[in-house]
């Protein structure tokens, strides 16, 4: 047991001082190098465990030392295990033996199926990165001082054709402080301007739709991209929805929206269920199902993946847009909710999920620099602004309005763009009175 917890004790207990100390010797070691990985380079830790590269290598180490300390357990028992004569003795220290392998082993065989499912998911989720190389210390943003991410809701219901990505957010993230801002456009905009090229040659006069399944609505773009190639030519089949609706939406905010994340409305419950559910406010009863068969109270609660997808999605009673603001804070929730204890406590089940539910096309080597982005938007604020009546006509949008609108909500005051994200506690508290504050939105 001694040598368990301090490697060569047994050696130096009948004499063998040279190879006991040299274990110690190499315990100690071993335990420096773990308690400096896990203080000086923690911060870095989960950016490396989104790389199939040292994943690869946190296995082979980590089995290392599993082996190593088993090794020095069973080596220890057969130099201090009691005579043949005493059978109670000999079972006793046998079975202690196997029990203090399995103690070291157990963990290591968990932390090893966490490693493999981080990278199965990495790889099937991410595009290959474009370096061998893991991006840790250069800028990923290319000098940028913000990023913006298209983020989907697809739903594909039975009985319509293709795929409509009725939820469509930008969250605008400022790469130093993480300050971000969620534009959320309706699904029902209508006529509007596609890019330049074979897509505004086919429709000069902002996008009208073909046939009765396509009315000529933006939740529409995706799909209709999928099926006419030649909309996105030189885009290969699964990305040309992604790719027309990216370019699209940049267009309309005057933006560059650089990558895309789609979750499928199923998959988005079940990875609500993994987290073990999500807590949110809700001011007004929300009734939900198409024979207004379910209710949500009014109050604080934890709803599970099911009631988040009701919550999220319900026009019972509400339209589009109300609907679009509850989504919002359904995102917030999640965001602030799904904490690293949260995460490794339903890792699998996670894992499974996203995989299922999630299409995206951000390259591998940028994930680092992502899940550092991630960690800043967490603690920083976030606020809201949705393009809906009566700011906006749907049927006739103003792009002009839209853009100034998006320009004034990225150009706040000096000291707050400036301010360091852990500065975020010191700022005033939200007030209702600010249009742009979703914590006040959701509370």
């Amino acid at each position: 047991m001694a040598s368990t917890l301090l490697w060569g004790v047994a050696h130096l207990a009948v004499e063998r001082r040279r190879t006991g100390l040299a274990l110690m010797a190499a315990y100690v070691l071993m335990l420096a190098g773990v308690l400096t990985v896990f203080t000086a380079y923690s911060t870095k830790l989960l950016s490396l465990a989104v790389q199939p590269y040292w994943l690869a290598w946190l296995t082979v180490g980590v089995a290392a030392i599993a082996l190593a300390w088993t090794g020095v357990i069973v080596w220890s028992f057969l130099l201090v295990r009691p005579e043949r004569s005493d059978t109670v003795g000999r079972f006793l220290t046998t079975t202690l033996t196997v029990a203090l392998c399995a103690l070291i082993l157990a963990p290591t065989a968990y932390a090893t199926r966490l490693a493999y499912l981080s990278r199965d998911v990495v790889n099937t989720l991410f595009t290959p990165s474009s370096t061998a190389a893991p991006v840790l210390a250069q800028d990923p943003w290319n000098g940028a001082e913000r990023v913006n991410f298209l983020l989907l809701g697809g739903d594909a219901a039975p009985g319509r054709p293709g795929v409509r990505t009725d939820s469509m957010t930008v969250a605008s993230v400022d790469v130093e402080t993480g300050a971000t801002v969620l534009f959320g456009l309706p699904r029902n905009l209508q006529r509007v301007q596609l890019p330049a090229g074979p897509a505004r040659d086919r429709f000069p006069y902002g996008f009208t739709g073909e046939g009765p399944d396509t009315p000529g609505l933006l939740n529409e773009i995706y799909q209709f991209a999928e099926d006419h190639p030649e909309m996105v030519p030189g885009v290969e089949n699964g990305k040309r929805g992604s790719t027309l609706l990216k370019a699209t939406i940049s267009d309309i905010l005057g933006i560059p929206v650089s990558y895309y994340a789609m979750v499928d409305m199923k998959g988005f419950a079940e990875i609500i269920d993994a987290m073990g559910g999500v807590q949110v406010t809700i001011k007004n009863p929300i009734v939900y199902g198409k024979y207004r068969e379910g209710l949500l109270p009014a109050g604080t609660r934890r709803l599970s993946g099911q009631e988040a997808l009701w919550y999220g999605r319900s026009r019972t009673d509400s339209d589009d847009y109300v609907r679009m603001g509850r989504q919002k804070c359904l995102l917030n929730a999640v965001a602030k909710q799904a904490d690293p204890v949260t995460v490794l406590n339903s890792f699998e089940r996670l894992a499974a999920a996203t995989k299922r539910a999630i299409s995206t096309d951000l390259p591998q080597d940028l994930l680092p620099a992502v899940v550092d982005l991630a960690g800043k938007v967490k603690s920083a604020r976030l606020r809201s602004l949705s393009f809906v009546p009566p700011l906006i006509n749907t049927a006739y949008p103003d792009r002009y309005l839209i853009r100034r609108k998006v320009k004034e909500a990225l150009d706040p005051p000096t000291s707050t763009r400036t301010a360091p994200a852990h500065a975020a506690s010191t700022t005033p508290a939200p007030t209702p009175d600010d249009p742009l504050t979703l914590d006040a939105v959701c509370h």
